[in-house]
């Protein structure tokens, strides 16, 4: 009996490691080879986990903040500002530092040959109410075309709901949780490309 259950934890934690990316397109084996990549970060049409659109979170998000003078406008500011201050470098930062000798690395390069495309789809903010902690969350589409030829794609791959690994009990900055998740969506990617070294 005992090992049946051992059986059965294996079988379970081998199924939700499987289950980490849904390949769309060609495979990680054309990535072999490349050692760096130009990242470009794409949130049009993105889905807020509960809400029809994105606009219909920051319309509730902001309503709920118009009782105190600027709060809104700074919510909605963060909302943005956000990306390029904290997603898209810990992206960047995660990735690289999983390549300690420099073998593949990202960057904002539109010379380098090849282009990764990191596409959020769908974002789970998190919260945060002391006694119960729920960490961020977000899906991508992942893709890598030659960056002279976009038409040439290489893989399409989705990332679904990756978890955000910063999230501590005492931080109430969602901009720093949903980070994690980017964080861990850098991590997932650099696993399945260290598997073609």
């Amino acid at each position: 009996m005992k090992t049946i259950n051992i059986f059965i934890v294996l079988l379970f934690f081998g199924t939700a490691n499987a289950q980490r990316y849904n390949l769309i397109t060609g495979d990680f084996s054309n990535l072999k080879g490349i050692s760096e990549y130009n990242v470009v970060f794409d949130y049009s049409g993105l889905a807020v986990q509960g809400y029809e659109s994105e606009a219909a979170y920051l319309k509730d998000k902001m309503d709920k903040r118009q009782e105190t003078e600027g709060a809104a406008e700074l919510f909605e500011r963060n909302w943005f500002q956000n990306r390029q201050d904290r997603y898209e470098p810990k992206f960047i930062e995660s990735f690289n530092k999983r390549f300690e000798k420099g073998e593949i690395k990202v960057g904002k390069n539109p010379a380098a040959k090849y282009t990764m495309t990191i596409k959020t789809t769908w974002i789970y903010p998190g919260y945060n109410a002391v006694a119960a902690v729920e960490p961020a969350k977000m899906s991508a589409l992942v893709t890598v075309t030659e960056t002279a030829n976009p038409t040439k794609q290489l893989i399409a791959v989705e990332f679904n709901k990756s978890v955000g690994i910063e999230h501590r009990m005492l931080e109430f900055d969602q901009g720093i949780w949903i980070a994690g998740a980017y964080e861990k969506l850098a991590k997932n990617i650099t696993i399945q490309l260290k598997r073609f070294l």
